[in-house]
């Protein structure tokens, strides 16, 4: 499913919430991760990649599936940091919140899909 001009972490959180509503029951907690992991990513997108291009969900039995693309060619990194500092700490959320978590780069970008498990 498409999300209809989803451009920020507050639409997207928006969309998300509208459509795991009308999905069936997700532990609330699970229902946080999925908006802190679209979150993350829309945010990525806006700050790295000169915003969102693109934003889909697929929920399925037991798994929400969020691809966000933008016209970025170059993949997230994940970067320790030595010092606690602001910023670079939404990649490492992403991939511990998440099952799966893939990168296709394209000539007009990339999309990141992420995979957040939702059954109990």
């Amino acid at each position: 499913m498409t999300g209809p001009h989803v451009r920020t972490p507050a639409q997207a959180r928006r969309y998300l919430r509208r459509a795991l509503a009308t999905s069936g029951p997700i532990p609330p907690s699970r229902v946080d991760d999925v908006l802190l992991v679209a979150s993350e990513l829309v945010t990525n997108a806006q700050r790295h990649a000169g915003g969102v291009t693109g934003f889909a969900i697929d929920v399925a039995r037991g798994s929400v599936t969020l691809s966000v693309s933008d016209a970025s060619e170059q993949a997230p990194l994940y970067t320790l940091h030595e010092e606690l500092r602001p910023g670079g700490y939404g990649w490492p959320i992403v991939l511990h919140l998440c099952r799966e978590v893939t990168v296709d780069v394209g000539p007009d970008g990339k999309t990141v899909r992420a995979v957040v498990a939702v059954d109990r």
